[in-house]
């Protein structure tokens, strides 16, 4: 039987997952091996330099910066608040002083008698690592983070927006229509929302309002995701930039299954989603799509005796006769189909391009012949 690779698009129903989880600087692992961690369990953390303030004290005082030694009231080292005098001038007969406070909180860190300046150095910030999902500590990384393990269901998308989350899946049923604000749930603080039909910007906005977290659905006209994210970032000339999304700070992460348009959700990424309602899930929206792609995300950890085999994670990327796929250039974009033929021969595809192609069975039975690169797996359930 003839076969191929190519990227493939995950969609399992049990899998064994790992996450490496690594500070952007070098800090503390706060975990052990083998030891047990939530998707909030911090698991590394590390200090971040505060920003250096510079204050030119003699021009702010009115002396020469050689008068500075007799005005300072502080030292390298010291440890101060905002508000503290960190110079006072002799004034005129002991009278009309003139006290500088500091404008920040922080650590004296230059005095310069030759520029008359003074550098605090402001209170460090806590970066902390969390573990995203569920699972087991499997080693560490010293200094820099962990390996997490975790046996669960994974689902990948096409494109997402927003960070990692964690929450309750909330599947809502098929209405054959876009879902509007006025057909959610009233309770959806914390929750993930999971729709196989698509949305409108205002019902993004509506949910993010409620308290929910994420929201997973087949595809978005790009309008509708664009003016959601002007609206809840707040700048009407936002755009979706072409390198990483993942790092907008938005309340509800988005994660579009299937691409851009009126797209339904595949019968068998909605079925597993649909199996796992209210379960506790993680969902983080980066993508990328030049090199090194990043995939958006949900796992939804589960029992761990429903490990399975190593071997069975290596054959994902087998193209072969049967092998579900979903086409990923137009005119067919977002659409489902089967392989039918791997035909060996190349041939000249519209473009002019020389290359290697398969035939695929659509959904409604048309047989059509594309790019093999114009295809990615849909990992079997």
């Amino acid at each position: 039987m003839a076969t191929a690779y190519t990227p493939g698009l995950r969609v399992s129903p049990c899998a064994r997952l790992e996450k490496v989880r690594r500070l952007p600087l070098k800090g503390a692992v706060v975990v052990k091996v083998n030891q047990a961690v939530q998707p909030e369990t911090v698991v590394a953390r590390a200090e971040m330099p505060g920003l250096m303030q510079n204050i030119r004290l003699a021009e702010q005082l009115g002396i020469e910066p050689v008068e500075l030694k007799s005005a300072i009231k502080v030292k390298v080292g010291d440890s101060i608040s905002k508000g503290d005098v960190l110079a006072t001038t002799k004034g005129i007969f002991g009278w009309f002083k003139n006290d500088f406070r500091s404008p920040v909180s922080g650590t004296v860190e230059i005095i310069s008698e030759t520029t008359g300046h003074i550098g605090i150095r402001l209170p460090p910030t806590t970066v902390e690592k969390t573990a995203y999902i569920s699972g087991t500590v499997t080693s560490i990384i010293p200094s820099e983070g962990v390996t997490i393990e975790c046996t669960g269901a994974m689902v990948q998308g096409i494109f997402g927006v927003g960070g990692e989350q964690n929450g309750e899946l909330l599947v809502l049923p098929a209405a054959g229509e876009p879902l509007k604000p006025e057909k959610l749930p009233t309770d959806l603080k914390g929750k993930i929302i999971v729709t196989p039909e698509s949305a409108e910007s205002a019902t993004l906005q509506r949910a993010a309002e409620a308290g929910a977290v994420g929201i997973v659905l087949p595809a978005l006209p790009d309008e509708h995701l664009i003016n959601y994210l002007r609206a809840a970032l707040k700048d009407p000339k936002y755009d979706i930039g072409v390198a990483i999304t993942g790092h907008e700070p938005l309340p509800l992460t988005i994660v579009l299954t299937e691409g851009f348009g009126q797209i339904p959700m595949a019968r068998r990424t909605y079925s597993l989603l649909q199996s796992l309602n209210g379960r506790r899930a993680s969902i983080n929206g980066a993508t990328q799509i030049r090199a090194g792609v990043i995939r958006p995300e949900i796992i939804i950890p589960l029992d761990a005796t429903s490990a399975v085999p190593n071997a069975a994670e290596t054959e994902q990327n087998r193209l072969e006769v049967g092998s579900s796929i979903r086409l990923i250039r137009e005119p067919y974009f977002g659409k489902l189909a089967t392989v039918s033929a791997l035909p060996s021969e190349v041939i000249q595809v519209d473009s002019g391009a020389v290359v290697r192609v398969l035939e695929a069975k659509l959904e409604d039975g048309t047989i059509v012949v594309v790019p093999r690169a114009n295809v990615e797996i849909i990992e079997p359930i």
